[in-house]
């Protein structure tokens, strides 16, 4: 086990060696002049001798396998601490702790962060991953992950275990930690929606308005605080007026159609914001900047 080898070269080796052995102890015996009753007893032996020794060698060959392959787990874990912790560790010890995990450091990884899965059980993860639980989530490291067919076969281990996690960004080995940072900010994204796997490079404008809530919060309020007279119920229709009256470069009939409602209705709902925010809507940066604002009170738990 330890050279390589397969328990089935040392099974052949003994059925070889007992042939061997039989024949030339019955060539022994019969010219010694032994009763052929005598020579059936001692193949009998010996043949018993090689099952009872086979058995022993494979029972001990798992048990090494065994010890050899939770060695290596306990050394792949390692790793992937170190590949994420921050500060990083120095490249000379990663590399020391891949070898001895035997796991080679590959050119592109992404980290994904998935909420209720723990090693060991079952999820098909690519072989080449190596995982950890990191607090709460389990960190795997997933090797070449924008490679032919990597990304659907992720999504169908996170939707076949009917776990939620998060892919983070693309990056080379020594920034594994800022991969596994945006998988668990791509987490979040998730929400309730089991067997689901969120790409942070899908979603990098949102994650981008959720790197710092508070001043997201602060800036859509600043910018939308025109509409805070207004009734809970003129806020929310001249809010969804507003963004689609923007998505639509402002054109008037489709602004409409996007609504619903009668491009009468649309010109007054207009107008009335136009006299809230005034000349910001005839900016283009301004109208920017309105968009954006949108976006952020569209997000939960920003306003």
């Amino acid at each position: 086990m330890r050279a390589g080898r397969s328990l089935d070269s040392l099974l052949s080796a003994y059925r070889i060696g007992a042939r061997v052995a039989w024949r030339r102890a019955a060539a022994a015996g019969e010219a010694a002049g032994l009763e052929p009753a005598t020579l059936y007893l001692l193949a009998e032996s010996i043949f018993a001798y090689i099952d009872v020794l086979s058995a022993e060698s494979a029972e001990g060959h798992a048990l090494e396998r065994t010890a050899i392959a939770g060695a290596a787990e306990l050394a792949r874990r390692r790793l992937v601490r170190l590949l994420v912790r921050e500060p990083s560790a120095s490249v000379e010890t990663v590399r020391e702790a891949a070898r001895v995990a035997d796991w080679g450091l590959p050119r592109t990884l992404a980290a994904v962060a998935i909420e209720g899965h723990r090693p060991g059980r079952a999820m098909a993860l690519p072989q080449d991953a190596i995982s950890e639980v990191i607090g709460e989530l389990t960190c795997a490291l997933v090797p070449d992950p924008d490679g032919p067919g990597r990304h659907g076969e992720l999504q169908r281990a996170v939707s076949e275990a009917g776990l939620r996690a998060g892919l983070g960004t693309t990056v080379a080995w020594p920034d594994a930690a800022l991969s596994f940072v945006r998988a668990r900010a791509a987490l979040v994204l998730a929400g309730e929606d089991r067997g689901t796997l969120v790409s942070a490079r899908e979603r990098a404008g949102e994650l981008l308005l959720g790197g710092d809530r508070a001043l997201a919060s602060e800036f859509a309020a600043d910018r939308l605080a025109p509409l805070d007279s207004l009734s809970a119920g003129s806020r929310e229709r001249l809010s969804r007026t507003l963004s689609a009256w923007l998505a639509e470069q402002g054109r008037l009939g489709p602004t409409a159609r996007r609504l619903g409602i009668h491009p009468q209705t649309a010109r007054y709902r207009l107008a009335r914001l136009h006299e809230l925010f005034g000349p910001a809507l005839d900016d283009a940066e301004q109208r920017f900047w309105l968009d954006l604002a949108l976006r952020v009170a569209e997000q939960p738990g920003q306003l």
